[in-house]
């Protein structure tokens, strides 16, 4: 009885599968990650665009954060070592 409700599936399995089906979904896949890199690379940037403006800053600052290696380092140091001219009262 068993084997008679798993044919479909030995079918399913065995055919092979369409080519345009496999471009569509490899095309669906790279625009999935294309979009969550994005995101993820923007995010940072936005949080420290605020953070330099709150500081007294120029916003912009926060795009060094887009410099491969060196970016990420730049900005922490700049916040962390500088004087904040936004912090800085009378």
């Amino acid at each position: 009885m068993t084997a008679v409700a798993l044919m479909p599936l030995f079918a399913f399995a065995q055919s092979k599968p369409d080519q345009a089906a496999l471009a569509g979904l490899m095309a669906f896949g790279c625009m999935f990650w294309l979009i969550l890199v994005i995101a993820a690379m923007a995010f940072p940037v936005f949080c420290f665009w605020r953070i330099f403006t709150k500081a007294g800053y120029n916003g912009a600052m926060a795009l060094l954060w887009l410099i491969p290696f060196f970016g990420p380092l730049v900005v922490l140091c700049i916040l962390a070592f500088g004087t904040w001219p936004g912090g800085q009262k009378g």
